[in-house]
């Protein structure tokens, strides 16, 4: 199964790594389309059983419990996105000469299988902001009238997007570093990498190993690689990729934009990239207000999208329409209310130092709500570049010492309530504290600059606990 399509699925062995989102729909497409198709999972609890029985109706064999053993006779290994590349499983399949894809690359070879058009896609990856910024993309299309869909990384599988009945004119795709790693024939009509910080680097090894894979999304671009001219990693990248003839490299800023980019001039959004001499001219294209909410990294994200919407050729109209149309998700700078003069904004996505970084420097004043799992994190940058906006901080969570240490050697005046606590119950004494420390003109922010999952099962759980804390206040 070389770099090209394969038309003819009858018959052949594939054996599918994981369960879950990615693993389950590339299961019912693949034997629906006559492959033999075995699927490996490293767990057997409730959930796996369930899914395997249903799995198993349909004529697929599930084997749970063992997912390091490579089925006899397998020809392709499609696995979970979230699988490490160092499970024993992968090289048993790489010894046997046995190809190892990812549901992405799964999905791009799948595409016009049926004879209908393949839609091109429009790729956004980056440490922070992905999920944003496609959902702007998406939107800004649907204003111009185009058939699209937000899919991938975002949780809406590529799989029923490039197979099902649906068809489109052009997608949005969200794509996450694991996927970028397993997807080496995607070639994007158009690609952005937001930003590059330290992230996931347990899975990748190291951030060169990380950047690698986050650059191979400009590989193969048509028409234009869009990065971010305040993050040079990302120009980097661009510079490095094997790219079409006629593929321009498209910067954003959140200055006046020189050609070839986006940027920001008196609170507009302006073109200067896909415009009829880009030198001398520029192209409105929204106002920062139409940005929701208008945070210095949310107009970024939107200078993104707006650049690969543009790359599409779509009108300047209707990036300002999508953008006012666009709301954004649940627990990304969400204002949840003022009490006694103080906002309470919950932040609960800004999952690691860089989320949190751009989230801290939306606010002048602050009552810093954080901690939880590291993953390997430090946060002396962090503090260092945020301590002038920290008039408090309350720490919960298993790594917040990590937090309290660096606060010490770069903030040590500003006072830390550390709470030594890591139960549910915490988060309601966290804001409660934070009540306690603020003062009019204040917010209080939970930003936790680290995972959810040694309190909460997600950061979801976790950001609906501090907005019903603060609910709790105002009653």
């Amino acid at each position: 199964m070389g770099s090209g399509q394969v038309t003819d699925w009858q018959g052949k062995h594939v054996t599918v790594a994981g369960l879950g989102v990615s693993g389950v729909p590339a299961a019912k497409v693949l034997h629906g389309l006559g492959a033999h198709v075995t699927v490996v999972n490293d767990g057997d609890d409730a959930r796996a059983r369930e899914q395997a029985a249903e799995l198993e109706a349909l004529g697929v064999t599930v084997r749970l419990g063992d997912g390091d053993t490579l089925p006899d006779g397998a020809e392709l290994v499609v696995t979970a996105p979230g699988w490490k590349p160092d499970k024993p499983l992968f090289a048993a399949a790489h010894a046997a000469g046995v190809p190892v894809w990812g549901d992405v690359e799964l999905a791009w070879r799948l595409r016009g299988l049926d004879g209908r058009q393949a839609a091109p896609w429009l790729c956004v990856t980056g440490t922070n902001g992905k999920t944003t910024t496609t959902r702007m993309l998406a939107s800004i299309l649907e204003a111009a009238g185009l058939r699209t869909a937000a899919v991938g990384n975002i949780g809406v599988s590529l799989l029923d997007a490039v197979v099902g009945d649906q068809q489109y004119d052009v997608l949005a795709v969200e794509l996450s570093s694991y996927q970028l790693h397993w997807a080496p024939s995607l070639r994007a009509h158009s690609a952005a990498v937001l930003n590059l910080a330290p992230d996931h680097l347990d899975w990748h090894g190291s951030m060169e190993a990380y950047a690698r894979d986050k650059g191979r999304v400009y590989e193969g671009n048509r028409v234009a690689c869009v990065y971010n001219a305040a993050d040079k990693a990302t120009e980097d990248l661009v510079r490095e990729a094997d790219v079409e003839e006629g593929c321009r490299a498209v910067g954003f800023t959140l200055g006046a934009p020189a050609p070839s980019q986006l940027g920001v001039v008196d609170g507009i959004l302006v073109d200067r990239a896909f415009v009829e001499n880009r030198q001398k001219n520029a192209q409105e294209l929204a106002e920062v207000a139409d940005v929701d909410p208008p945070a210095p990294h949310n107009i970024a994200n939107a200078l993104a999208a707006a650049a690969l919407a543009r790359a599409y050729g779509v009108p300047a109209r209707a990036v300002r329409d999508g953008l006012r149309a666009f709301t954004p998700d649940a627990h990304r700078i969400a204002h949840v209310a003022d009490v006694d003069g103080v906002a309470y904004v919950d932040d609960s996505k800004a999952t690691n130092t860089h989320a949190a970084q751009a989230s801290l420097a939306s606010y002048p004043s602050i009552v810093w709500i954080a901690g939880g799992l590291a993953k390997g994190a430090t946060f002396d940058e962090l503090v260092a570049e945020s301590a002038a906006r920290l008039r408090a901080v309350v720490l919960i969570g298993a790594d917040r010492a990590l937090i309290r240490e660096a606060l010490a050697r770069h903030a040590p005046e500003v006072p830390v309530v550390d709470l030594d606590r890591t139960d549910t119950g915490a988060m309601l004494a966290a804001v409660q504290e934070a009540r306690r420390l603020a003062v009019a003109g204040d917010t209080v922010l939970l930003a936790p600059a680290c995972a959810s999952m040694d309190m909460f099962v997600n950061y979801n759980q976790r950001g609906d606990a501090f907005a019903q804390a603060v609910r709790e206040l105002g009653a």
